[in-house]
């Protein structure tokens, strides 16, 4: 019988003993009230994963036969696309891309500065480039040249 009852009193810090059976050996290890509860809390998670793998493993299975995959008439790509399916992937490709970006940018330069300005390390310094893909990684970028007009 379970209960959902909120003792009178909790100690989260308690020290509690208790058995436990490795490979046969018995130890009695010590540890908190909250240590334990995670330890308890990853067993469920732990025993719900294996749940979930097994019924994946079953489906793919159930797909190993004459009327499945090694069906004659089956084409490799349509395991392959049902394998995703039932595994939750998408399969993708790295491809690199490279390109020319062209930009005009105003900047308000205090005038003591002008004399030594050197637009190429300014924009070098000062420009970004960014991506709101999460699947895009701008792995390098340069300025080939800059041209100032006053």
């Amino acid at each position: 019988m379970e209960t959902n009852a909120m003792p009178e009193t909790y100690n989260a810090n308690l020290l509690v003993t208790y058995k436990s059976i490795n490979d046969g050996e018995v130890t009695y290890p010590t540890v908190k009230v909250n240590t334990l509860e995670y330890m308890l809390d990853q067993v469920k998670y732990t025993e719900k994963q294996l749940v979930k793998n097994a019924d994946l493993i079953n489906q793919i299975t159930s797909n190993l036969s004459a009327d499945g995959w090694y069906n004659p008439n089956t084409d490799k790509e349509d395991v392959l696309r049902d394998l995703c399916e039932i595994l939750g992937h998408e399969p993708k490709q790295t491809i690199s891309i490279t390109g020319t970006i062209s930009f005009e940018v105003n900047y308000d330069i205090p005038l003591d500065e002008l004399e030594d300005f050197d637009a190429h390390y300014f924009l070098q310094d000062n420009l970004t480039i960014d991506s709101y893909n999460g699947d895009l990684e701008i792995e390098s970028w340069s300025i080939e040249d800059s041209d100032v007009n006053y």
